[in-house]
């Protein structure tokens, strides 16, 4: 297992819940002068990681357990199928036009695009500038002229973790992930059944915060 490098600050804490168990929170914030809200991230960790134990309308005790990589755990036993948003989509015959009005509508930055059903295709706001500024006829082109098209879309199923779609957003550097299954067993073909976006991981950090 990985062993958290923990900061001065977390230092510091430990040290004043060894010598003052049980201690709320804002106690805690209180001998460090600081707030309880930037104090947050700092108990997070160390409870998390199984150094502190905390216990509602109690306070904090120190365990003494090995600074473990729980976070990195938690994250890989979340699943994709498990968090995944309602996915934006449009038939490749739609208008260049109405796709912009459309994405606008829904505010998202990319939406995905079928043909008959199957993911065939995204385009992205990146797209749409580029259309724009090149002078094309927004309300006769097609948007399956503009889009990327397959192999080329990055995606993930629903039985992905989380951490493999974060992984996947980080390194292509794109805002959303198209949640696909496959029609048959060959794999060629793929429905879209979510999204997962940035604002879907972010949510999990803040989760698991708020649940300490």
């Amino acid at each position: 297992m990985m062993v958290i490098q923990l900061s001065e600050r977390q230092e510091k804490i430990i040290e004043i819940v060894k010598g003052n168990q049980p201690i709320t929170g804002e106690e805690i914030a209180n001998q460090l002068n600081l707030t309880r809200s930037t104090l947050r991230p700092d108990l997070s960790i160390l409870t998390m990681s199984g150094i502190l134990d905390a216990r509602p309308r109690v306070g904090y005790f120190f365990i003494g357990k090995p600074s473990l990589n729980y976070i990195s755990d938690e994250i890989k036993s979340i699943l994709v199928e498990d968090i995944k948003s309602i996915p934006v989509i449009l038939e490749e015959s739609t208008s260049i036009y109405d796709a912009i009005v459309f994405m606008f509508l829904e505010d998202v930055g990319s939406i995905y695009i079928t043909n008959n059903g199957i993911l065939s295709g995204v385009i992205s706001r990146k797209d749409i500038i580029r259309t724009v500024m090149g002078g094309t006829d927004l309300y006769k082109v097609p948007i399956g002229v503009i889009m990327t098209r397959m192999p080329n879309i990055i995606y993930v199923k629903p039985k992905d973790s989380v951490l493999t779609a974060a992984m996947k957003l980080i390194e292509h550097e794109i805002d959303s992930l198209p949640v696909v299954e496959g029609i048959d067993n060959s794999n060629k073909d793929y429905r879209v059944v979510g999204r997962i976006t940035k604002t879907n991981i972010t949510r999990i950090f803040v989760e698991l915060g708020n649940n300490i």
